[in-house]
Protein backbone atom coordinates (compact mmCIF):
# COMPACT_ATOMS: atom_id res chain seq x y z
CA UNK A 1 0.00 0.00 0.00
CA UNK A 2 2.83 2.50 0.77
CA UNK A 3 5.05 1.93 -2.13
CA UNK A 4 2.00 1.50 -4.88
CA UNK A 5 -0.17 4.53 -3.53
CA UNK A 6 0.98 6.31 -0.23
CA UNK A 7 4.15 7.08 -1.37
CA UNK A 8 3.01 8.91 -4.47
CA UNK A 9 0.16 10.51 -2.36
CA UNK A 10 3.10 12.37 0.17
CA UNK A 11 5.26 13.39 -2.96
CA UNK A 12 2.29 14.95 -4.63
CA UNK A 13 1.30 16.92 -1.38
CA UNK A 14 5.11 17.52 -0.13
CA UNK A 15 5.75 18.71 -3.91
CA UNK A 16 2.71 21.24 -3.90
CA UNK A 17 4.04 22.71 -0.11
CA UNK A 18 7.53 23.51 -1.68
CA UNK A 19 6.38 24.70 -5.01
CA UNK A 20 6.89 28.88 -2.98
CA UNK A 21 10.57 28.16 -2.26
CA UNK A 22 11.01 26.63 -5.74
CA UNK A 23 10.06 29.88 -7.29
CA UNK A 24 11.94 32.01 -4.77
CA UNK A 25 15.14 30.13 -5.45
CA UNK A 26 14.25 30.37 -9.49
CA UNK A 27 13.98 34.15 -9.15
CA UNK A 28 17.08 34.51 -6.61
CA UNK A 29 19.60 32.10 -8.00
CA UNK A 30 18.38 32.32 -11.62
CA UNK A 31 19.00 36.21 -11.77
CA UNK A 32 22.10 35.77 -9.92
CA UNK A 33 22.84 33.19 -12.91
CA UNK A 34 21.68 35.20 -15.59
CA UNK A 35 23.72 38.20 -14.12
CA UNK A 36 27.21 36.18 -14.09
CA UNK A 37 26.83 34.15 -16.99
CA UNK A 38 23.65 35.60 -19.46
CA UNK A 39 22.53 31.90 -20.10
CA UNK A 40 19.65 29.95 -18.94
CA UNK A 41 19.12 29.31 -15.56
CA UNK A 42 17.57 25.74 -15.71
CA UNK A 43 19.44 22.95 -16.77
CA UNK A 44 17.62 20.09 -18.59
CA UNK A 45 19.41 16.47 -18.37
CA UNK A 46 18.35 13.50 -19.82
CA UNK A 47 18.17 10.43 -17.46
CA UNK A 48 16.46 7.00 -17.24
CA UNK A 49 14.02 6.13 -14.49
CA UNK A 50 11.47 3.69 -13.41
CA UNK A 51 11.34 0.82 -15.62
CA UNK A 52 14.40 2.46 -17.71
CA UNK A 53 12.46 4.87 -19.16
CA UNK A 54 13.88 7.91 -20.22
CA UNK A 55 12.95 12.06 -18.72
CA UNK A 56 14.28 14.99 -18.54
CA UNK A 57 15.57 16.14 -15.47
CA UNK A 58 15.61 19.75 -14.44
CA UNK A 59 18.45 21.45 -12.30
CA UNK A 60 19.11 25.27 -11.39
CA UNK A 61 22.56 25.49 -13.93
CA UNK A 62 26.02 25.71 -12.02
CA UNK A 63 28.14 25.22 -14.86
CA UNK A 64 29.28 27.63 -17.01
CA UNK A 65 27.43 27.54 -20.98
CA UNK A 66 29.01 25.14 -23.76
CA UNK A 67 31.59 23.34 -21.64
CA UNK A 68 32.22 19.49 -22.22
CA UNK A 69 30.79 16.45 -20.14
CA UNK A 70 33.21 14.97 -18.63
CA UNK A 71 33.08 11.31 -16.98
CA UNK A 72 34.91 9.01 -14.56
CA UNK A 73 36.28 6.13 -15.31
CA UNK A 74 33.17 4.40 -13.55
CA UNK A 75 30.99 6.64 -15.76
CA UNK A 76 29.94 8.90 -13.19
CA UNK A 77 30.35 12.48 -13.65
CA UNK A 78 33.25 14.33 -12.53
CA UNK A 79 32.70 16.36 -9.85
CA UNK A 80 35.30 18.41 -8.17
CA UNK A 81 35.77 21.67 -6.25
CA UNK A 82 38.52 22.89 -8.77
CA UNK A 83 36.04 22.75 -11.61
CA UNK A 84 36.59 25.71 -13.94
CA UNK A 85 33.27 24.80 -15.23
CA UNK A 86 31.41 26.21 -12.34
CA UNK A 87 30.36 29.17 -11.89
CA UNK A 88 30.94 31.50 -8.43
CA UNK A 89 26.85 31.09 -8.15
CA UNK A 90 27.22 27.12 -9.27
CA UNK A 91 29.76 26.63 -5.89
CA UNK A 92 27.50 27.63 -3.74
CA UNK A 93 24.26 26.01 -5.08
CA UNK A 94 26.37 22.54 -5.76
CA UNK A 95 27.99 22.69 -2.30
CA UNK A 96 24.03 23.31 -0.69
CA UNK A 97 22.60 20.89 -3.71
CA UNK A 98 19.90 24.33 -3.94
CA UNK A 99 20.54 23.25 -7.81
CA UNK A 100 18.15 20.41 -6.77
CA UNK A 101 15.12 22.41 -6.43
CA UNK A 102 13.47 22.15 -9.59
CA UNK A 103 13.78 18.78 -9.85
CA UNK A 104 10.32 19.40 -7.12
CA UNK A 105 8.83 19.57 -11.04
CA UNK A 106 9.90 15.77 -11.91
CA UNK A 107 8.19 15.08 -8.62
CA UNK A 108 4.89 16.68 -9.16
CA UNK A 109 5.33 15.27 -13.02
CA UNK A 110 5.71 11.45 -11.62
CA UNK A 111 9.37 11.25 -13.32
CA UNK A 112 10.40 11.17 -9.78
CA UNK A 113 10.30 10.60 -6.19
CA UNK A 114 11.55 12.49 -3.09
CA UNK A 115 13.15 9.53 -2.00
CA UNK A 116 14.31 7.05 -4.14
CA UNK A 117 17.73 5.61 -6.02
CA UNK A 118 20.34 8.05 -8.03
CA UNK A 119 18.78 8.63 -11.24
CA UNK A 120 20.42 7.21 -13.95
CA UNK A 121 22.49 9.17 -16.88
CA UNK A 122 21.22 7.19 -20.39
CA UNK A 123 25.18 6.38 -20.98
CA UNK A 124 25.35 4.45 -17.59
CA UNK A 125 22.50 2.15 -17.95
CA UNK A 126 24.48 -0.56 -20.14
CA UNK A 127 27.13 -1.11 -17.78
CA UNK A 128 24.44 -2.31 -15.25
CA UNK A 129 24.34 -5.78 -14.11
CA UNK A 130 21.57 -7.51 -13.47
CA UNK A 131 21.38 -7.40 -9.50
CA UNK A 132 22.49 -3.15 -10.50
CA UNK A 133 19.08 -2.89 -12.27
CA UNK A 134 17.03 -4.03 -9.79
CA UNK A 135 17.14 -0.30 -8.51
CA UNK A 136 15.26 0.88 -12.01
CA UNK A 137 11.88 -0.68 -10.30
CA UNK A 138 11.18 1.89 -8.23
CA UNK A 139 11.22 6.11 -9.09
CA UNK A 140 14.53 7.71 -8.85
CA UNK A 141 14.92 10.40 -6.09
CA UNK A 142 15.94 13.83 -5.39
CA UNK A 143 17.12 12.23 -2.55
CA UNK A 144 18.13 8.92 -1.14
CA UNK A 145 19.86 6.24 0.86
CA UNK A 146 23.41 6.54 -0.55
CA UNK A 147 22.85 9.73 -1.16
CA UNK A 148 22.30 10.71 2.27
CA UNK A 149 24.75 8.60 4.06
CA UNK A 150 27.25 8.89 1.51
CA UNK A 151 26.28 11.46 -0.53
CA UNK A 152 29.24 11.17 -3.36
CA UNK A 153 31.22 9.14 -1.69
CA UNK A 154 31.03 5.58 -3.09
CA UNK A 155 31.65 4.46 -6.08
CA UNK A 156 29.40 3.68 -9.08
CA UNK A 157 29.18 -0.43 -8.43
CA UNK A 158 28.64 0.01 -4.37
CA UNK A 159 26.01 3.03 -5.02
CA UNK A 160 24.08 0.64 -7.44
CA UNK A 161 24.17 -2.03 -5.24
CA UNK A 162 22.86 0.25 -2.17
CA UNK A 163 19.94 1.32 -4.50
CA UNK A 164 19.10 -1.70 -5.67
CA UNK A 165 19.00 -2.66 -2.06
CA UNK A 166 16.56 0.41 -1.41
CA UNK A 167 14.35 -0.67 -4.06
CA UNK A 168 13.58 -3.79 -2.48
CA UNK A 169 13.27 -2.89 0.81
CA UNK A 170 10.83 0.91 0.34
CA UNK A 171 8.78 1.61 3.39
CA UNK A 172 7.87 4.47 5.15
CA UNK A 173 9.97 3.87 7.98
CA UNK A 174 13.21 3.97 5.61
CA UNK A 175 12.33 7.14 3.88
CA UNK A 176 11.57 9.07 6.81
CA UNK A 177 14.89 7.70 8.19
CA UNK A 178 16.50 8.65 4.56
CA UNK A 179 14.52 12.48 5.11
CA UNK A 180 16.37 13.17 8.39
CA UNK A 181 19.61 11.97 7.34
CA UNK A 182 19.51 13.64 4.50
CA UNK A 183 19.11 16.84 6.53
CA UNK A 184 22.34 16.51 8.61
CA UNK A 185 24.32 15.74 5.42
CA UNK A 186 23.26 18.84 3.89
CA UNK A 187 24.15 21.07 7.14
CA UNK A 188 27.38 18.86 7.61
CA UNK A 189 28.06 19.63 3.46
CA UNK A 190 29.61 16.32 3.88
CA UNK A 191 31.10 14.46 0.49
CA UNK A 192 29.98 17.02 -1.82
CA UNK A 193 32.73 16.12 -4.10
CA UNK A 194 33.10 13.09 -5.86
CA UNK A 195 36.45 13.79 -6.98
CA UNK A 196 38.51 15.47 -4.26
CA UNK A 197 40.99 17.38 -6.49
CA UNK A 198 41.59 18.14 -10.25
CA UNK A 199 40.49 20.88 -12.34
CA UNK A 200 39.28 19.63 -15.81
CA UNK A 201 38.73 23.40 -17.60
CA UNK A 202 36.68 24.91 -20.19
CA UNK A 203 33.05 25.82 -20.07
CA UNK A 204 29.87 23.51 -19.73
CA UNK A 205 26.21 23.99 -20.17
CA UNK A 206 24.63 22.35 -16.73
Amino acid sequence: MYRRIIKRMLDVLLGLILLPLLLLAVIAFGAAIRLEDHGPVIYVSKRVGKNCRSFSMYKLRSMHLNARDIYNADGSTFNSPDDLRLTRVGRFIRRTSIDELPQIINVLKGDMSFIGPRPVLETQLASFTDDELEKMAVLPGITGYSQAYHRNRLDSRTERLEDARYARDVGFLLDVKILFRTVLTLIRMDDVYRNRSGNCGGRQSK
